[in-house]
């Protein structure tokens, strides 16, 4: 399961590398562990919420939604989104829908006390006295004109998952990076996370945000020029193709978009799976004149509930037509079909195999025509050859080339950490391959695919056939521990963030002395660790604060850029790991339009750094992760 949820033997290899220790640059110390391992009481539990909130089990939304939607939306109708996705819907979204949208049938027999109600109890919230929030300011006609002379560089996820920008398109130096200074913040409306990846082109960025909206804002002023409105959450990155002037991303229903640029109109959506618990957590990818989209899904959460028969949901990778979004093949990980494996002791069918999602951006090598992708565990017994694997897979067809698989035996769901009869016998470690491969050349023409691991393990792997050439500890890896949404590299040196939570709240207690959380340089050639730079702990007893690295890191000449669960967005030295730049963004900054607002815990997107300017997301209100929402914008002196 990956870490924007709650995530997560050995394989014999020619030439293992496990990394020894290297001098730490900062000297610091990782954090102890508690004693003992809690484990998860509720499900409520995994969203983190600012305001006031209402009694949930006598609320009387719960009664009415038991009665009128929960036959379709937990299972009695394959299309209906579940519940655990109508929770992370915006107010308005779910009023709307009710009130003259798509459920107005369905909501026919409401009043309107009553649907509000419903809303209230799918939010937390009271709506009482809701009105949705003010949008940020608008531009002027002159800051809203797009520069056609500064189109968006082929860049980071969705186009080279190395995550890395040349001196020229970064347009920063490493001797600048110390006198960054905050440009201006964008406060996200009535948000709690912030979750997509920002692009840059234009003269614009284009973000999306929790409440489904993708703004382009002014690069320079940070007001809005245009904004378009998803059905739900946007958690991608935003794909900006220069050629067709088009933005690509994904919303948490499993639905991918296609948008002009220039306009802010839809060229066309589609529904990449039916299932009720598919989502879009890893960013599509362009390539080969194709739209390369994974589909990963909650539905290891739905198992919560012993009730509930787990599981159906089949990761896969889909490519679409970018002009059409017609879909072209779509490649499962697990290849057979679920069917019924038993019951468990308290009576629930037991569906498998399932799982396998795929959590993160696909990575298209344009000299092979190929598609590399990771999975995730299993979701149900039982555990097959396809969980915690790396797949290769042919672009124009989607066949399957070659599937490595990383751990064996790994099937999990949240029943484990509730621990309820759903938990499959194999009860984990959920040690999911989420973050994107890295094609990485190591000299004399050759290639090595580095991939990072939730186990703490990172690889080096053939990208011809598969096979291991190395493998390096970096941590003690766990359910949420290990390499969670992506790495970075410049030339062969490839950093890798590791977030090696001290609690996890999955009962279980790790070693503190294999504890690797903070950032790690590794030689892609041979696996050899070459820098550590663990993480100090300055949370101070703040609640869902850990000094892990969960988010993306991104990398200029010399120059890494890291986010941590504490709030600190830092600046490594790519050479020694020394931090050269570091801001608290959980402190309070006055954004655009007079608002008062806060990061939170980084996970999920990393930074953006193109034309002088470093832009990155602060806030993660989920799985125990410190709320906030805020767009920050840096560049040298605030300039």
């Amino acid at each position: 399961m990956r870490s924007g949820r709650l995530w997560f033997a050995a394989v014999a290899v020619a030439m293992l590398a496990i990394g020894g220790c290297s001098k730490s640059p900062n000297g610091k110390t990782a954090a102890a562990p508690t004693a003992a391992g809690e484990a998860m009481r509720s499900t409520d539990e995994l969203q983190s919420r600012n305001g006031p909130t209402i009694d949930i089990a006598n609320h009387p939304g719960k009664g009415l939604f038991d009665k009128n939607c929960a036959g379709c939306h937990n299972g009695g109708v394959p299309k209906a989104p579940q519940q655990v996705w109508l929770e992370m819907m915006a107010p308005d979204a779910i009023l709307a829908a009710m009130n003259g949208g798509i459920m107005s049938q369905q909501a026919a027999a409401l009043s309107k006390t009553e649907r509000r109600q419903i809303a209230e109890y799918l939010v937390r919230t009271p709506l009482a006295n809701y009105h949705a929030p003010a949008p940020p300011p608008m531009c002027s006609p002159q800051s809203a004109k797009f520069d056609a002379g500064a189109p968006p560089a082929a860049i980071g996820w969705g186009h080279d998952n190395r995550r890395f920008a040349s001196a020229e398109q970064a347009g920063l130096a490493k001797a600048q990076v110390p006198a960054l200074k905050l440009k201006w913040a964008l406060a996200y409306p009535a948000a709690q996370r912030a979750r997509s990846q920002p692009a840059v082109g234009w003269g614009a960025i284009f973000v999306g945000s929790q409440d489904g909206t993708l703004y382009a804002l002014d690069l320079d002023t940070g007001c809005t020029r245009w904004s378009f409105r998803a059905s739900a959450e946007i958690r991608t990155a935003i794909i900006a193709d220069a050629a067709t002037k088009r933005l690509y991303f994904g919303d948490v229903l499993a639905r991918a978009y296609a948008v002009d640029a220039m306009t802010g109109r839809l060229v066309w959506k589609a529904k990449v799976d039916v299932h009720p618990n598919a989502t879009i957590t890893g960013s599509p990818t362009l390539g080969g004149g194709q739209l390369f989209v994974p589909v990963s899904s909650l539905e290891v959460t739905a198992a919560a509930n012993p009730d509930y028969a787990c599981c159906t949901f089949r990761g896969s990778v889909i490519a679409l037509d970018p002009a059409t979004g017609r879909q072209h093949w779509k490649q499962t990980t697990v290849v057979a079909a679920p069917r019924a494996q038993g019951k468990t002791s308290v009576g629930t069918a037991i569906m498998g195999p399932s799982g396998a999602p795929v959590w993160g951006s696909p990575t298209y090598d344009a000299a092979t025509n190929r598609v590399y992708f990771g999975s995730g565990e299993n979701y149900s017994t039982p555990a097959d050859g396809n969980s915690d694997a790396v797949f290769a897979v042919d672009a124009t067809t989607g066949k399957r080339l070659w599937t490595t698989q990383l751990t064996k035996g790994d099937a999990w769901n949240v029943g484990c950490m509730m621990g309820n009869e759903n938990c499959p016998t194999e009860k984990g470690p959920d040690l999911d391959v989420a973050a994107s491969p890295l094609l990485v050349p190591i000299g004399g023409g050759r290639m090595m695919l580095v991939v990072g691991q939730k186990s703490g393990s990172v690889y080096g792997l053939d990208p011809a056939n598969g096979q291991i050439g190395w493998q390096t500890v970096v941590g003690h890896g766990g359910t949420q521990g290990g390499v969670h949404f992506g790495m970075a590299a410049q030339g062969r040196v490839v950093y890798v963030p590791v977030n090696d939570m001290d609690d996890t709240r999955d009962g279980r207690v790790y070693d503190v002395k294999k504890r690797g959380a903070g950032l790690h340089a590794i030689d892609a050639a041979t696996g050899k660790r070459l820098w550590d730079a663990p993480a100090d702990n300055v949370c101070n007893g703040r609640a869902n604060c850990d000094p892990g690295i969960s988010a993306a890191v991104s990398a200029i000449p010399g120059v890494v850029f890291a986010g941590h669960l504490d709030g600190r967005f830092r600046a490594y030295d790519g050479t020694t790991g020394k931090a050269i730049w570091s801001v608290d963004t959980t402190q309070n900054v006055t954004a655009i339009g007079g608002v008062t607002a806060h990061g939170g815990g980084m996970s999920g997107p990393g930074a953006t750094i193109a034309g002088g300017h470093v832009i990155v997301n602060s806030g993660y209100g989920l799985y125990y992760h410190m709320p906030g929402n805020l767009l920050m914008v840096f560049t040298p002196g605030g300039k």
